[in-house]
């Protein structure tokens, strides 16, 4: 199914189409993190990958939840940007040999990440509203809100050391 085809007729079939992709960018980010996790030199950068893998998990249970919510049967729909962002990290960072350099382009690359899923979680909040249903709103919510805390730490931790390590 494209992204507008006869299939998409109501707010509820556009809301459902997109949890499906993000639940096939949460099932792909979980397997980029432990990897991401991996190359970080920065201990703390690794142990934030480490607990957002765990988080990720969490966030791909809700989106299961929210499925069954709306009576659809939780299913991925390929999502080209996250691929393309997930691929552009391999690339990038697979070719850093210096470890700083190397933290600094995990940390833009996760943040790449965060931002799609924040832009994907705030519309799905948005439409479930609209939609009058509270509860996935609140579920959505939840992981919207642990998306931007990400966010926020990786900003935090690139200002204050790593992009200094990188430099």
């Amino acid at each position: 199914m494209g992204m507008f085809t006869k299939d998409i007729e109501t707010l509820h079939d556009l809301f459902v189409y997109q949890l499906k992709d993000i639940y096939y960018a949460e099932r792909r980010i979980a397997k980029a993190l432990p990897k991401m996790a991996a190359r970080a030199a920065d201990l703390e950068l690794r142990h934030g990958f480490e607990t957002h893998a765990r988080e990720t998990q969490e966030q791909i249970a809700r989106l299961e939840q929210v499925f069954q919510m709306h009576g659809a049967v939780p299913e991925a729909a390929k999502c080209p940007s996250i691929d393309c962002i997930i691929d552009e990290t391999d690339d990038v960072v697979g070719e850093v040999a210096d470890k700083g350099v190397l933290d600094a382009a995990l940390v833009a690359a996760a943040q790449s990440v965060e931002h799609y899923e924040i832009a994907r979680y705030g519309t799905l909040v948005a439409w479930a509203q609209m939609l009058g249903r509270a509860d996935s709103a609140q579920l959505l919510r939840l992981s919207l809100d642990e998306e931007k805390a990400t966010d926020e730490w990786l900003t935090m931790l690139a200002k204050t050391r790593l992009n200094r390590a990188a430099a």
